[in-house]
């Protein structure tokens, strides 16, 4: 199992989707619809065979809106991870006792959405895809769409006022892969999810991205001459972003 999309939540999407676009190259692949059914608007841009997604409350009265008022702004929202055995998967999920809030269930795609109280940090969804190169929800011309110079999702930090519970509730949900107790670090197949104390005061949720990326050198010149530089690391929608 490896993390496969990661999503950010703003208030409005189209400007920080262009600053994404700009700082990485990279383009929108797909308007996903069926987030209405969330009261939402998307945008999801392929980085490699992997995806960044962001999302908009476009109803009053959203999970997303509530999110953004009760973390002062934009900010790591979801994390998607691609599992190999979605029975299995979802066995471990009610075995915890974990509630499902979304549930899908199609031939191509099957997903859970678990119950963020629960799990704390991030809308935790586990998706199941066949065939397993494929991803439903970055659209029919996605990998027409795949450019620039950020190849994958490497990891993913999360904050929280107790890191050392929150990553024992992850890692027994993920079926306790190989981990390290001392760094709070989940290791996936080629991903990872990290577990650090909030020190910003934002409260629980997801502090960091790690992504793949060719030409660090560039990206960083490039963030600099946005103003996307802050305390020597990309900032950018309530979030840093670091360079693997």
């Amino acid at each position: 199992m490896d993390i496969r999309q990661i999503v950010m939540v703003s208030v409005l999407r189209d400007p920080i989707v262009n600053n994404l676009c700009e700082l990485f190259e990279c383009e929108v692949a797909f308007n996903d619809p069926g987030v209405g059914h969330f009261g939402l608007e998307n945008a999801v841009i392929p980085i490699g065979t992997d995806f960044l997604e962001v999302v908009s409350p476009k109803e009053e009265n959203t999970t997303a809106g509530r999110f953004l008022e009760k973390r002062n702004g934009d900010g790591g929202y979801m994390i998607i991870i691609q599992v190999d055995d979605f029975k299995d998967s979802k066995g471990l999920v009610e075995k915890n006792n974990i509630g499902v809030v979304w549930e899908t269930d199609l031939p191509e795609a099957k997903a859970i959405h678990l119950h963020p109280k629960q799990m704390g940090g991030a809308i935790l969804s586990l998706d199941w895809m066949n065939p397993k190169e494929s991803w439903k929800w970055a659209g029919p011309e996605w990998t027409s769409h795949i450019s620039g110079p950020i190849t994958g999702v490497d990891g993913v930090q999360i904050q929280s006022d107790n890191p050392e519970a929150m990553f024992q509730d992850w890692l027994e949900v993920l079926g306790n892969p190989k981990s390290s107790k001392e760094k709070l670090k989940i290791f996936l197949d080629d991903t990872w999810l990290e577990f650090i104390l909030d020190s910003d005061g934002r409260g629980p949720g997801i502090s960091a991205f790690s992504l793949k990326a060719k030409d660090h050198d560039t990206i960083n010149k490039r963030a600099a001459e946005l103003g996307f530089i802050s305390e020597g690391m990309i900032c950018l929608g309530g979030l840093k972003f670091y360079l693997a």
